[in-house]
Parts: structure tokens; sequence; C-alpha cells
């Protein structure tokens, strides 16, 4: 007894009872994960078909390793895509940002490259996937914008992206170069990937920022705002009043020297 007395009261004690706690909690927090229903089906669903990602692997060495390193590490000419996910893929894929055409401060949007459809970018997906997580493709009923609300969409739209895309999507110009591009064309899968990887220039989005619910909302007001008409006419890109102001003195300045040149001549007639 009078040894464990003095084995407490030794100076590194408390040290080894703290080492010997956190070692515990981090056993146990492993375990948890490994054995979490949620988290196996997660990545079941993440990694798709052994084949995909089998398929997935050679697309990436024929058309992606240049810039992105043999094992997407990443080079001097592009960032390592291991832990970017299927998400990551999907977006920047299946709306031609890449492969990326030429070196810019932005991978602009067109169209996609020739190999690339449905199946391929799943693969290559999958292949992304596999190499460290990340945030997997949306389901279906996740980006369907018939089941949000556009009321609630408008009011988070407003706060966390106008300031950037614009009250409408029409986008806007950033800092150096880059530029907060068009929502017009961006599909509804597109749309919500984009929010839970942050693209470029745009910040991540995640779910305990904004919630699924609340992200399907979003895009609901997105696809709308594209269906409705410009009571005014001409919608002049829908910037807003800085487009409208500078059509306004344009036409107006016109409209006002050509009077001008008009009357002084009918004077010079007339005298």
């Amino acid at each position: 007894m009078n040894r464990i007395t003095a084995g407490r009261r030794h100076p590194l004690a408390r040290y080894a009872v703290l080492l010997l706690a956190l070692g515990l909690i981090g056993g146990v927090y492993t375990v948890a994960l490994a054995i979490s229903p949620s988290r196996q089906a997660d990545a079941a669903i993440a990694s798709g078909r052994a084949d995909d990602v089998a398929e997935g692997k050679k697309l990436f060495e024929q058309s992606c390793s240049s810039c992105h390193g043999l094992n997407a590490e990443g080079t001097a000419q592009g960032p390592t895509l291991i832990g970017v996910g299927a998400a990551s893929v999907d977006f920047q894929v299946s709306s031609g940002r890449m492969p990326l055409a030429n070196p810019s401060a932005q991978a602009p949007r067109k169209p996609p490259a020739p190999w690339v459809n449905e199946d391929t970018v799943r693969q290559l997906g999958a292949y992304i996937q596999s190499l460290g997580g990340g945030p997997t493709v949306p389901s279906a009923e996740q980006v369907d914008a018939a089941k949000g609300d556009k009321s609630k969409g408008g009011e988070l739209f407003r706060a966390n992206c106008i300031q950037c895309h614009n009250f409408v999507g029409s986008g806007g110009a950033l800092t150096q170069g880059k530029y907060a591009p068009p929502l017009h064309e961006a599909t509804e899968r597109q749309i919500y990937e984009a929010m839970i990887t942050g693209p470029q220039a745009m910040p991540v989005f995640n779910d305990s920022m904004i919630t699924p619910e609340q992200k399907r909302d979003m895009i609901a007001y997105i696809v709308g705002v594209r269906e409705e008409p410009n009571p005014g006419g001409a919608g002049l890109g829908r910037i807003g009043p800085v487009t409208e102001g500078l059509v306004a003195w344009v036409v107006g300045l016109s409209l006002l020297s050509l009077a001008a040149i008009w009357i002084t001549a009918k004077r010079r007639q007339a005298k």
C-alpha cells in the first residue's frame, strides 16, 4: 500500500494518468467510428463499385495525372485531390471546368470534354473518393427544387450569396482576376455540389452552416428566379441599377446630343 501511495505522489504520475485517459478516449472513438452503420453506409455509397474505382483510376491516369500527379498528390500545375470527394469531381468535370484548357485565375465553365458522360464522371469520382473520402454526390431528393421552399431559399440566398452572385445569380467580378460565375446554366446538382465543395473562391457551406433542407430551398429559389419574366422589358443581364443607369445615361445623352445638333442645324438654315 505504501508503494502505491508513493507512486501516486510521484511527479510524473499525473502525466501518466492523463496519457492513459487520452489513449482510452481515442481508442473508444476509433472503434465507434469503425462500427458505425451510417459511416459504413456512407463509405459504401461514396466509393462506388470496385470496377468503378478501377476504371476511374484509368481515366485519371489518362486525363488528370499530368496536372494532379499519378497518385492525385498534386503538382505545381494542379492541387492535390486527396480528400476533395466525388462531389467535387462531379461538379468540376460535368461543368467542363476540368480538364483545364488554359491556366488562368479561374477555371471557366465550358462544354465538357468528349470522353465525359454520366458513367465516366461516376467512375472518376469513385476513384477520387477512394483515396481520402470527402463530400459525396448528393441524391436526387436532396437537389429536387420542387420540394424546396422558394421564400426561405430567397432569404438564405440574399444572406449568403448575393455579395458575389447578385440577387438573381447573374454573377459578378471578384479580386485578382476571379469572378463569381452566373448560375443560369448550373444544374440543381451542380449548385448543391458547389455549396459543399467550395470551388475556386467560393467558401464551403457545410451541413452545420446550411442544412441539406436549406440548400434545397436555395436551389428552389435559384431555379425559380430563372423562370421569372422581366416586367420592365429587357433584362439587361439582370445586374441591377448599374446597367440600367448606364443605359439611361448613354441613351439619354445621345438623344440630347442629337437634339442639340438638329436644333443648331435648323437655326443655321433659318439664318
